[in-house]
């Protein structure tokens, strides 16, 4: 296949195919376990997006997590955000919730994704040129939050509005499962990277749901300094309660 033939969405999307592919192969046949084991996944699957990115988009900016920054990228209109696991713990523990992410940015913005869960059954990679329709909704908004340090932001808006907590591990599961109806809301507040929510960003947009920072601001990508506080992203019908309550707390109300 000529990835350089390929459509931006398309490009993105087998990228994360094959990288899912390349980091099922280390994890069963490397015979490492724990750090090594994400080490290597790491290593190997940031080798094989960044040389495939180069190749076929080489005017564009990269920005990847598992490379030294280059500056050049800001000057770019176009830059491609990866992680190439998101997740890496999960990862490493043979766990099933993390994620590759690949992501087009466009004057800041994430018009094209694809994030691969390759955890599960059957080489699940959710696109953004390919939405489908979104799943009935819980009758108690489900909330996602981290396995081992839920944002408390999220515990009290879970809370107040009744639902329901969801422990899962990395970002682009927690936000690929609000995308695949197994969740309501996910909300974040303990700080991420641009790489922790391109993807995930473009294709929940490209399906339909809310997309924001906590304070209902826009999210902007391919920015000097990488971190980004907090993120929403949610079913619609759910935004404007959700935003409402964190900004009471935030007032102290």
């Amino acid at each position: 296949m000529n990835l350089a033939e390929l459509d931006d969405a398309a490009l993105a999307a087998q990228l994360a195919l094959e990288a899912g592919r390349l980091l099922t192969a280390v994890r069963e046949g490397s015979g490492l376990a724990g750090k090594p084991l994400g080490d290597e996944g790491d290593r190997e699957a940031n080798r094989f997006l960044c040389e495939a990115i180069r190749a076929a988009r080489p005017d564009d900016g990269l920005l990847s997590e598992e490379e030294k920054d280059n500056p050049a990228r800001l000057a770019k209109s176009r830059v491609w955000i990866i992680d190439p696991v998101d997740g890496t713990r999960e990862y490493s523990e043979g766990r099933a919730d993390w994620a590759v992410h690949v992501a087009l940015a466009v004057d800041g913005v994430p018009v094209h994704g694809a994030v691969a869960l390759p955890g599960l059954a059957g080489e699940v990679v959710l696109r953004s040129d390919q939405p489908h329709p979104l799943a009935p909704m819980a009758p108690r908004p489900r909330f996602l939050v981290s396995r081992t340090r839920p944002a408390a932001e999220a515990q009290a808006v879970a809370a107040a509005l009744d639902g329901e907590l969801v422990p899962m591990g990395s970002a682009g599961a927690k936000a690929m499962a609000v995308v695949r109806g197994e969740a309501e809301v996910y909300l974040h507040s303990g700080g991420q990277y641009e790489w922790d929510s391109c993807a995930p960003v473009a294709v929940a947009a490209a399906y339909g749901l809310h997309c924001s920072r906590i304070d209902g601001s826009l999210l902007v990508y391919n920015q000097p300094d990488t971190y980004m506080p907090d993120l929403l992203i949610c079913r619609g019908e759910w935004a404007a309660p959700v935003l409402a309550e964190v900004a009471r707390l935030a007032q102290g109300d």
